[in-house]
């Protein structure tokens, strides 16, 4: 079963947990698994059935947006995260952003 890590901006809407596991085989059937299991994500990851502009996707290191986007294959062992989009100033490293 793959694994969603939530960024902490979102954690409210999954009993601040930090990782989901999730069914599918493809980012898109992942993230629809997510949003059964924690409906309240689904406005702040959605537009209708769009993911938003300022929502990023990685398995790893690669956003999905460079490979085949939500039709992105996965497999059971993959950890995908969400990466929302920031504005300002401020710089964030990597694990800032992932607790």
């Amino acid at each position: 079963m793959a694994q969603i890590r939530i960024p902490t901006p979102l954690r409210m809407y999954t009993a601040d947990k930090a990782t989901i596991d999730v069914d599918g085989n493809t980012v898109g059937e992942a993230l629809a698994s997510l949003v059964a299991q924690h409906p309240d994500l689904r406005t702040h990851l959605f537009n209708n059935d769009e993911l938003r502009s300022f929502v990023n996707i990685f398995i790893d290191d690669e956003d999905i947006r460079f490979l085949q986007g939500l039709d992105t294959e996965i497999d059971a062992n993959d950890s995908l995260r969400i990466i929302p989009s920031i504005a300002g100033g401020l710089m964030l490293s990597q694990s800032e952003l992932e607790n």
